[in-house]
């Protein structure tokens, strides 16, 4: 079985993580395969941006599989750590700008994935946070620190101490959240599911298809927005902010010097700066 599916849509990649019985959680084989997909479209100059969801309505991904750290070691979980934080770093440093599209549950190993990610869209009904303490682990894949960084180490501690859960609304309130798509009033459900079932499961089936339907094309939306600028601006912007998160101010500005004159010595800024001052004149 595949459990990363990689869906092209032009200079856009869709990955997607494969396991929707598992509610799409990471097991090491799911890593390793999840790395491998990373190597891939990173070495590919015809993608230009990157969109991770998972399969399915119910969850973009449930984390770690609790079914397999359950019984095992000390050193088997430091190898299931590291590896998990392996490939995690690796799409955060992934030169293409990466999309997340939360399509329901984003729990601990989830929710540290969504966060790797540069922009994260989540459908209304998405649940995300860091439950690890109420199975007797803190978070593993980074979340304690990057929970600290997207929304200060005030609300992280109150969020991972309690372990309680987000709706996607409140995420968006804290800044874990870009976006969030709700249904709007053009948004119908199939005649079938509207007669006498409204609180069935049937019904709420169809409400996450549409919600999902929607998440994916804001998401396609804004890839596509991205993607029309010039690559090597957006691959220096994403460097020099991520480095400038872990820099003094005075070190990010010439960072950002740097990076500015550099993209100088590229094609796309000449043509790209030529066409405007043409367009301008017309």
């Amino acid at each position: 079985m595949n459990y990363i599916q990689l869906e092209p849509q032009a200079d856009v990649a869709v990955i997607k993580i494969n396991r929707p019985e598992a509610l799409n959680a990471l097991n090491l084989d799911v890593i390793l395969e999840l790395s491998r997909i990373i190597d891939i479209i990173g070495v590919d100059d015809g993608i230009k941006a990157v969109i991770i969801t998972g399969a399915g309505e119910r969850s973009f991904c449930a984390g770690a599989d609790i079914s397999y750290m359950v019984n095992i070691s000390t050193i088997a979980a430091e190898k299931y750590a590291t590896t998990a934080q392996e490939v995690l770093n690796k799409i955060e440093r992934l030169e293409k700008p990466v999309i997340a599209a939360v399509n329901g549950f984003a729990l601990g190993g989830g929710c540290e994935l969504a966060m790797v990610c540069d922009i994260r869209i989540a459908s209304s009904n998405a649940v995300l946070g860091q439950p690890e303490v109420t199975i007797g682990i803190p978070p593993g894949w980074g979340g304690t620190q990057r929970l600290l960084r997207l929304v200060g180490p005030a609300k992280a501690k109150e969020l991972i101490f309690t372990g309680k859960t987000l709706t996607a609304e409140e995420a968006q309130n804290i800044g874990l959240v870009n976006k969030v798509v709700a249904l709007g009033e053009g948004d119908v459900l199939p005649p079938e599911t509207q007669d006498d079932i409204p609180k069935s499961k049937e019904r709420s089936m169809q409400i996450s298809r549409i919600l999902n339907k929607k998440l994916m094309e804001d998401c396609l939306t804004l890839a596509k927005q991205i993607t029309r600028n010039s690559f090597i601006a957006v691959k220096t912007s994403k460097m020099l902010i991520n480095k400038g998160m872990d820099a003094d101010i005075s070190t990010g500005l010439r960072l950002e010097i740097y990076g500015w004159a550099l993209c100088f010595a590229h094609e796309d800024r000449e043509k790209m700066m030529s066409a405007f001052l043409n367009k301008s004149k017309k």
